[in-house]
């Protein structure tokens, strides 16, 4: 008797490991029978295909139209400081003049210094609300760009059906690894140069 039960467990572990490497061999489509519907199994690439990723480096160096907005914006920026210190210089040239004109009354030089105080208050001011001005522009353009960016990510993925589509470049790369098979960047960037071809002329 406790041979026969013996060979019947051997038999049953056999079983069990012959199941058990049939359903979970690595192989790329599995079908299985069930009321009538057949069940496919994801191979390794098309699970891995759920993810995707772009490098916002290569967006902000390759798409036409944030170069152009980004030249603008520096190029305002550039004014911004040109004038300020253009009215610095001008301040340094009539304390400068009035110095050489030689002694004045204590009532002049007060007068005198009361001016410069007050131009260089109207040049600063000046300078802020133009910067303000310009950082409003700038979130506006951002904001912009990623909606715009999102509603060509929306569109491309409709065959794609990629689960999540990341970010990557200088500052915010938290990805330890990534696959670059799994990299559209080129994608998004000809696509994004596609659509806004008419905005990038202007």
């Amino acid at each position: 008797m406790k041979n026969v039960l013996l060979v019947i467990n051997v038999l049953l572990l056999a079983a069990v490991g012959y199941l058990y490497y049939y359903n979970f061999s690595a192989k790329p489509n599995i079908k299985a029978s069930a009321n009538n519907e057949t069940v496919h199994v994801k191979d390794t690439f098309a699970a891995k295909a759920s993810i995707a990723y772009i490098e916002l480096d290569s967006l902000n160096k390759h798409i036409v139209y944030i170069k152009d907005r980004r030249k603008e914006l520096e190029a305002e920026q550039t004014a911004i400081e040109n004038e300020w210190q253009n009215g610095y210089k001008r301040l340094q040239a009539q304390r400068d003049n009035f110095i050489k004109k030689g002694a004045s009354s204590p009532a002049e030089m007060e007068q005198m210094q009361n001016t410069l105080i007050q131009q260089q208050q109207q040049i600063d001011g000046a300078k802020q609300s133009k910067s303000q001005k310009l950082n409003e522009k700038s979130f506006t353009f951002m904001d912009d760009i990623q909606k715009k960016l999102k509603e060509f990510l929306a569109d491309y993925n409709k065959d794609k059906k990629f689960t999540f589509i990341l970010t990557a470049g200088s500052g915010l790369d938290y990805m330890l690894y990534k696959d670059t098979t799994l990299n559209i960047t080129k994608y998004v960037i000809d696509g994004m140069n596609e659509k806004m071809k008419p905005t990038a002329k202007k």
